[in-house]
């Protein structure tokens, strides 16, 4: 004979199933989707032209990855775990001269950091043209970026210490980067301190009002400034930092609401209509939205 009883604790057990696995199940996708997301996609260009000497190049590559160890750069660059940053580094100078210094990698841990900049330490520079192609450096950047269109944000960094003398003309290349939702800034790299005299302010104020005018572009563009290759490490911290900053979101996964998923209907049969049956489906209801609340209230405090 069936009993209210039995029906009830079947309509419990079968809801706390439910519930339970499309929680799991909704889960398992959620760290699925966190594990592979892209913040941001920062593609690095190094001038490497006939203008930069030996020195001035391993302060360029060392300065790069002193720079990572910036407390704050670190700090920006982790604020969201969840959600990685990638980085392309590469270098440009004449039109035939861009080369991939380390692919694409997503940075999401301090030990993808010390790979990286491992890497920039031991490289070795290449003989290259003694040309300044910055056109074709930013159409470089701009490819590259292109391959990673899953990332929230795509940003071209490109470092130099001179007007583009070859190839085609930056300012013609801005609106397709705006067009494509994509940001370029500029590292302006100015004269090292000279024997006598000093005209380094004033160089360095015309070169970063050209890279203003004719490269940076997109949403919140900037010109980040060192006063010559000794003071490039700093520079590039406090470049990373803003940029990694700009991007700091507040964004949310998709909430996991129990309450969308299919549960087992908690209504009585219907000859179950008297005061007492009555009682029963009010007991029956309660439990079912009390569940539901605290499985909601828990995975607020788990996944926020």
């Amino acid at each position: 004979m069936f009993r209210v009883s039995d029906w009830i604790l079947n309509a419990l057990w079968l809801f706390v199933c439910s519930a339970l696995m499309s929680g799991v199940l909704g889960l398992a996708a959620l760290a699925q989707d966190s594990a592979g997301s892209c913040r941001q996609a920062l593609a690095l260009g190094l001038d490497v032209s006939g203008s930069v000497d030996a020195r001035e190049y391993r302060l360029q590559l060392d300065g790069l990855a002193d720079a990572f160890d910036d407390p704050n750069v670190r700090t920006a660059l982790f604020a969201l775990p969840h959600a990685a940053v990638e980085v392309l580094v590469y270098e440009w100078s004449g039109a035939d001269d861009q080369f991939v210094l380390i692919p694409w990698v997503a940075l999401r841990s301090p030990a993808d950091v010390a790979a990286l900049q491992d890497q920039l330490r031991v490289t070795q520079r290449r003989a290259t043209s003694p040309g300044t192609a910055l056109g074709h450096a930013m159409n470089i950047g701009f490819e590259q970026l292109q391959t990673r269109s899953e990332c929230s944000k795509l940003t071209l960094d490109v470092s130099g210490d001179g007007k583009s003398n070859s190839g085609p003309e930056p300012k013609f290349l801005r609106d397709k980067f705006v067009a494509a939702g994509m940001t370029v800034n500029a590292l302006v790299i100015g004269a090292d301190a000279p024997g006598f005299g000093d005209l380094r302010q004033e160089e360095i104020a015309e070169l970063s009002s050209y890279f203003r005018v004719n490269v940076i572009a997109g949403e919140d563009a900037f010109v980040q400034t060192a006063l010559g290759y000794e003071a490039y490490a700093q520079a590039m911290s406090r470049k990373l930092t803003r940029e990694l900053q700009t991007v700091i979101m507040s964004q949310r996964y998709p909430r996991l609401d129990p309450l969308r998923h299919r549960v087992p209907n908690t209504e009585l049969p219907p000859r179950l209509a008297g005061p007492k049956q009555r009682a029963h489906r009010t007991t029956v209801q309660r439990a079912s939205k009390s569940f539901k609340l605290g499985l909601i209230n828990g995975l607020d405090q788990h996944w926020y």
